[in-house]
């Protein structure tokens, strides 16, 4: 009889949202939307189009940045299906397993997104801390495996998820405050106890994403620390200009993530808005500027994208 009552309890299916009680106006919410996607699936394109055609790109500070591109195109393409079928068709049903499938590409892909840029971090490091054996350590079977690692590791911490997920009842609200599927929300979603899957995403954050932050500040510090030793004014700017790019696409990829977790764990009665917004923002911003930062601020990159749209 306990069972019949779970399945009775069990709702069949999860509800998405797009913006937050702006639902009569989400055809024309769409529109930035979809140009966002458009142009972050393109924009990456482009840039791994370029890295792999032209053989003077192919250094280890560019295959790292044709791996972030490979990624970038990962998350817009796991988050679009659904957000666009809420603003163009009203569809917010979604299913369990479909839910449990999104959440673990999205995560998946985020966490390899942070190891390439804490393995970014680090290939700036050499190149400015210890230029004369910057060929020799990073050479490109190292740089493979090391690109390799970053997918296996965003896979491995995140396939425990779906299973765990799975194994819970869902007999309260199921309404979602995002356009997909993220664990920290869904797993509130349950009625069972979700102490382990608290205890899990907690370590598993921040053994990985946490302490991939703390590298990256600590490799940038010791950047800083041998930059301002070199006595010529403009061979400090010209290595400071390196890092740039970086720095911009560090900012833009943990600030957002961070808001949210914050929100999430810490300021449970926030506007429903904020999250949806926050949410979109460190989902939507990363992949579309990461490819515009690098071509303003990188010089090769930037004639590369001229030569190519101007021929």
């Amino acid at each position: 009889m306990s069972a019949v009552n779970d399945t009775k309890l069990q709702p069949a299916v999860f509800l998405l949202t797009g913006i937050f009680g702006q639902e009569n106006i989400h055809i024309w919410i769409s529109i930035p939307f979809f140009l966002i996607y458009v142009t972050s699936i393109l924009g990456n394109s482009v840039i791994l189009f370029i890295i792999k055609t032209d053989p003077t790109l192919h250094e280890p500070m560019y295959i790292f940045l044709s791996m972030l591109a490979i990624t970038d195109l990962g998350i817009p393409i796991s988050t679009m299906p659904t957000t666009l079928a809420i603003f163009w068709f009203n569809s917010r049903e979604i299913s369990h397993d479909a839910c449990f499938a999104q959440l673990f590409f999205i995560h998946s892909f985020t966490f390899t997104e942070s190891s390439l840029l804490l393995f970014m971090a680090f290939d700036r490091f050499v190149a400015i801390c210890n230029p004369l054996r910057y060929a020799s350590i990073l050479t490109r079977p190292r740089i493979a495996k090391m690109g390799l690692v970053s997918l296996l590791r965003g896979v491995f911490l995140n396939f425990h998820l779906p299973i765990l997920l799975k194994q819970y009842r869902y007999c309260q609200a199921n309404i979602l405050s995002h356009s997909y599927c993220l664990n920290q929300e869904v797993m509130t979603m349950a009625c069972s106890d979700i102490t382990v899957n608290i205890i899990y995403g907690f370590f598993v954050t921040v053994s990985s994403v946490g302490l991939d932050l703390l590298l990256i500040l600590v490799s940038y510090v010791m950047i800083l620390k041998t930059v301002l030793n070199i006595a010529s004014h403009t061979e400090c700017l010209k290595a400071l200009n390196t890092c740039v790019s970086h720095v911009y696409v560090v900012l833009l990829f943990y600030m957002p993530g961070i808001g949210l977790s914050v929100i999430y764990r810490f300021m449970k009665s926030s506007s429903p808005l904020l999250q949806n917004v926050l949410g979109n923002v460190s989902m939507l911003i990363p992949p579309l500027m990461n490819p515009i930062v690098y071509s303003m601020k990188t010089k090769h990159i930037r004639v590369r994208i001229i030569r190519l749209f101007i021929k």
